[in-house]
């Protein structure tokens, strides 16, 4: 069981596009919309977070990224895990959602080389500006029709968050087209048909996520709208642990590669993704720490940690600015 947990910790997964997969000239592009639409969500944010907002920041980068380090299988040899864009925009706001899963997604390539440099900007597109944006349209324009009940809640969360992934698979397929990586009629159908049966996964969670929420603490699920006064310690440091007790789980996750390497092994274009260019903390392991179980759960902690600070760090700068 020991080596098993082991091989989980060590095994190559593709959560992200790595280099290589994009042409330069898009990837290049990917990193131009980024850098202006991340400017965008810090002025849209400027002025707008509350003192509950700006811990609540951390606390939701830290969340999903723990719950991004854990795999769940789905059959045929193939996994997938939560994006988070959907939770954190019906959490936050799309524009504050944006600033964290930023934070979330750079240090997961910058730092544990988890998805390519390069290829950056267009995965901060795909899987954090697209999730955030779709998922809260699609959550208020159901809660609209179906009413602001716990059940409608939930139902427009988990349909917010499976086309959220849907979104994001769609455009990916796209970027891969525009790079002459593979056609875009074998591309994006194969990319839909495997993030159809994914996107349950980002369904699931995030119905259970705003379920805790609703019957915890549900005035938190008016923050993105109307940024309550004041927060309480207490509630933020149970939520850093209850992302520091998912990232401890770590280990559970599914060795099968997720829904992006199976389209490139199955479509012929797994053989491009590029080495890192460098390796600081690769595959969520502490160099040094021959025991690969302990290594994985202290890397994936130290990252959760990482995001929290990194997210707090940026509510707050933006929140002193709202006092000049």
């Amino acid at each position: 069981m020991f080596s098993g947990l082991l091989s989980v910790l060590t095994a190559p997964e593709l959560l992200h596009i790595p280099d290589g997969f994009l042409s330069t000239p898009v990837a290049l592009v990917g990193w131009l919309l980024a850098i202006i639409l991340i400017g965008v969500a810090l002025y849209q944010t400027r002025g707008q977070l509350g003192e509950k907002q700006i811990p609540l920041m951390g606390v939701v980068a830290a969340f999903i990224f723990a719950a991004q380090a854990i795999n769940v299988p789905i059959g045929g040899g193939t996994s997938g895990h939560l994006l988070g864009g959907a939770l954190a925009a019906i959490i936050l706001g799309p524009w504050a959602a944006v600033l964290v899963m930023t934070a979330v997604i750079s240090v997961q390539a910058l730092l544990f080389q988890d998805g390519g440099v390069l290829v950056l900007g267009w995965n901060i597109i795909n899987m954090g500006i697209l999730t955030a944006f779709t998922g809260f349209a699609i959550y208020n324009a159901l809660k609209s029709i179906l009413g602001n009940t716990r059940t409608a809640v939930l139902v427009a969360g988990g349909v917010g968050g499976w086309l959220s992934m849907m979104v994001g698979a769609a455009a990916t397929a796209v970027e891969i087209a525009l790079s002459g990586t593979s056609p875009l009629a074998i591309a994006l159908p194969s990319m839909l048909s495997v993030h159809a049966v994914l996107g349950l996964i980002e369904a699931f969670i995030t119905v259970g996520a705003l379920a805790f929420i609703s019957a915890a603490r549900p005035d938190l699920l008016e923050i993105g709208a109307h940024a309550p006064a004041r927060s309480s310690a207490g509630w933020v440091a149970g939520g850093l642990g209850i992302a520091l007790v998912v990232a401890a789980l770590s280990p559970l996750a599914s060795p099968d590669p997720d829904g992006l390497e199976r389209v490139a092994e199955d479509v012929g274009f797994l053989d491009t993704a590029l080495e890192p260019a460098y390796n600081l903390l690769p595959d969520y392991t502490i160099p040094g720490i021959e025991n690969g179980v302990v290594s994985g759960i202290i890397a994936v902690m130290l990252g959760t940690v990482i995001v929290f600070g990194l997210s707090y760090f940026v509510g707050r700068l933006l929140g002193r600015r709202v006092q000049v």
